[in-house]
């Protein structure tokens, strides 16, 4: 089966998340491997999304879309780190 990049989930989480989730970095639950969330394999649009890790494969976030609400599973991530963004706003800002 063909998929996308992780950059597809842009859309998809911009109203879930404050940040931007495809440029943060995550670990694989199942392999360690540590990426950012846009080098995932992502199938599944229309109905919703599924993102595999670009490794090994594991399920790491999977988005339902139904009837105007969405269900976000992350239980394939280790973590997932984001920047406060206000604070690098805060330092480029002094320089």
């Amino acid at each position: 089966m063909d998929h996308l990049d992780g950059n597809v989930l842009a859309g998809a989480t911009t109203e879930l998340f404050v940040f931007e989730p495809t440029a943060t970095h995550c670990q694989c639950e199942a392999c360690a491997d540590i990426a950012m969330l846009g080098q995932a394999m992502v199938y599944g649009y229309p109905m919703g999304f599924v993102a595999r890790c670009r490794n090994c494969d594991n399920v790491l976030i999977v988005i339902v879309e139904l009837a105007g609400r969405k269900s976000l599973n992350m239980r394939g991530l280790r973590w997932l780190r984001i920047r406060d963004q206000s604070r690098y706003d805060h330092i480029q800002a002094q320089q």
